[in-house]
């Protein structure tokens, strides 16, 4: 005699109600502090120990000579040995600033051509495809142009930082705008949000995730722009990073050159994970999108 399986012939509704009867379960306690930043910390620092292994086995193998590609042993000293000894700490303070207001200069400009853009259809014919050609254009390209309107001074510099991560933000908010759900706009107009109001109350928070991406690109590419403006563009009495990278070049200083790379990689990083990793998880909570871990 064949066996029944109860469970397969059992009411649809009965098991669907149960189903929503675990909506009202509570939810799971939120980790604690600690517990989310350590969550948050250790993919970041096995990556760091698997690359510093890697490191010093290539330089264990003796592919290039100690004094050409030394390992961590020696650049790590060299580094701490910089932050307390050398002006690093102030070459670090004059690239940061470049940073944040070559980033947030770039970020007002994409702002308001990506909104002028999403406002006005004509203008988004016209130039929308211009915005894509200026983002996949090298940003090293645009210096000898910045140099011969600024001279070698911190505005060239700043121009092209600009020029680099507006076009991302600008379509980081014309793609948020494009992915808004004809019927989030419809319930906004039903519910009375029209002219300002709807850009305001529905259509920019739809687009803000979006948005959001937008800028930790833009972020990648200003810092990009600023690292080569400041290998070409050499400012007196302004010892940039960039500037720290050429002299070290120049007199072949490897575990110098190589402490200021590491220097670039962890502040670009820490700029990615703190800054905009910290807001893509806050939004993604907000908007629904998935579990904050941290």
């Amino acid at each position: 005699m064949r066996l029944i399986d109860r469970s397969r012939t059992a009411d649809p509704l009965a098991a669907g109600l149960a189903g929503l009867d675990r909506l009202d379960l509570p939810l799971p306690a939120r980790p604690g502090r600690l517990r989310r930043a350590w969550a948050v910390a250790w993919p970041p620092l096995l990556a760091i120990g698997i690359v510093l292994l890697a490191w010093q086995l290539v330089a264990w193998s003796g592919w290039r000579p100690a004094h050409v590609l030394p390992g961590p042993g020696v650049v790590l000293p060299r580094l701490l040995s910089d932050l307390t000894e050398d002006n690093l700490v102030l070459a670090i303070g004059i690239t940061l600033r470049r940073a944040t207001l070559g980033f947030g200069l770039a970020l007002a400009v994409g702002t308001a051509v990506g909104g002028a853009i999403v406002r006005f259809r004509l203008l988004r014919a016209a130039v929308s495809s211009l915005i894509t050609g200026l983002q996949t254009m090298p940003s090293i390209a645009w210096f000898p142009f910045a140099i011969l309107l600024f001279g070698l001074t911190e505005q060239a510099i700043l121009f092209v930082v600009v020029l680099g991560a507006a076009p991302s933000v600008a379509n980081g908010l014309i793609h948020g705008v494009d992915q808004i759900p004809r019927i989030l706009r419809r319930a906004g107009t039903v519910l009375g949000a029209r002219g300002i109001d709807a850009y305001r109350f529905v259509i920019l928070p739809a687009a803000f995730p979006s948005f959001v991406g937008g800028m930790k690109q833009a972020w990648a590419f200003a810092w990009r722009s600023l690292m080569a403006g400041e290998l070409l563009v050499i400012i007196a009495h302004e010892p940039s990073l960039g500037v720290r990278l050429q002299f070290a070049r120049e007199l072949s200083d490897a575990p110098g050159l190589l402490s200021t790379m590491l220097v670039v990689l962890t502040m670009g990083a820490a700029v990615d994970l703190l800054g905009f990793g910290w807001m893509q998880r806050r939004v993604r909570e907000r908007w629904g999108l998935g579990e904050v871990t941290a």
